[in-house]
């Protein structure tokens, strides 16, 4: 018995269903209250930051004003937010 090939010239067109998602940013803000030390750690423990990446962004935080240390969706940062705030840190998710 001889097997049969077939070639496949072209596949139909597949529709793909994708949910869009919103993403957030989750900004920390600078304050007269809080160590460089302390923030670095919360950022560290909260965010799950390198402790590289989580210097740089505590030096932006003290030198803008502000950071956007995490983007995701609202129902992932918002945990997060609460866990900074927690630690006495100011924090929102815009």
């Amino acid at each position: 018995m001889v097997a049969k090939l077939y070639q496949i010239d072209s596949l139909p067109d597949v529709l793909v269903a994708e949910k869009e998602i919103e993403l957030y940013d989750l900004v920390v803000f600078n304050d007269d209250v809080n160590t460089f030390e302390h923030v670095i750690n919360t950022l560290i423990q909260v965010c799950k930051h390198s402790s590289e990446q989580a210097e740089q962004c505590t030096w932006i935080i003290h030198y803008k004003g502000k950071c956007s240390v995490k983007k995701g969706s609202f129902e992932e940062l918002a945990p997060m937010r609460q866990g900074i705030c927690d630690k006495g840190i100011s924090a929102e998710i815009l």
